[in-house]
């Protein structure tokens, strides 16, 4: 059987479990035989991964939003490049974590940035490539940030920079997401409380659905 390419990309605050449920996702679509090609953003490549050490780290906090925003694009520059079109062109299934409304979320709603300045930006580094499915996971912030401050504390992660912000950023973020989300029909929320098993049953349930409806 032949199946389609697919950009299928994944989203949420901090703490939405996004990154351990698109593994999740990945091995369910392997197991139906699908080419499947996993990466992330910031990073995915090595110069893309280079960039990402900058935004993640907790030292950079002098790091102001502009000079973010604009790393941020040229990571996501590069990744496309590199990574997803090359992909997509062979067929493969590609599951992002993170790409194009994470910056929306991010740097638009958390950071204050102009959002057609975002907007602009995301089409030129991404070359006009949209997703065929975005799934954001959502969550209480409080419940986010829980998670992943227990998480960055258990594995010693050098990536913490965001999640130093404050709940009014957090909050701010995910309204941002929520906004996108009502205003896009690409977008399906997924509930991220509960457990791990019961989020990844609601995941695949709605993936098999857009896939098989494709």
């Amino acid at each position: 059987m032949e199946f389609m390419a697919k950009l299928i990309t994944c989203e949420g605050i901090e703490g939405s479990g996004k990154s351990t449920q698109i593994l999740n996702l990945a091995t369910h679509l392997r197991n139906q035989g699908r080419e499947v090609i996993v990466t992330r953003e910031p990073g995915g490549c090595p110069i893309a991964d280079d960039i990402r050490r900058i935004l993640l780290d907790p030292a950079n906090q002098q790091l102001c939003p502009t000079a973010e925003l604009l790393l941020y694009a040229a990571a996501r520059a590069q990744h496309v490049e590199e990574v997803i079109r090359p992909a997509l062109a062979k067929g493969a299934i590609v599951l992002c974590d993170r790409y194009i409304d994470a910056t929306i979320a991010y740097q638009g709603f958390g950071r204050g940035l102009d959002l057609a300045l975002i907007d602009q930006l995301n089409q030129v580094a991404s070359s006009g490539l949209l997703p065929d499915l975005t799934l954001l996971f959502d969550l209480p912030v409080e419940t986010g940030l829980g998670r992943a401050l227990a998480r960055n504390a258990v594995a010693l992660e050098n990536e913490g920079r965001f999640e130093a912000e404050s709940l009014a950023f957090h909050q701010r973020v995910r309204d941002g997401y929520l906004q996108g989300a009502s205003q896009s029909a690409r977008f399906s929320i997924i509930d991220a409380t509960g457990t791990p098993e019961q989020v990844s049953e609601r995941m695949t349930r709605r993936v098999d659905a857009f896939l098989g409806a494709s």
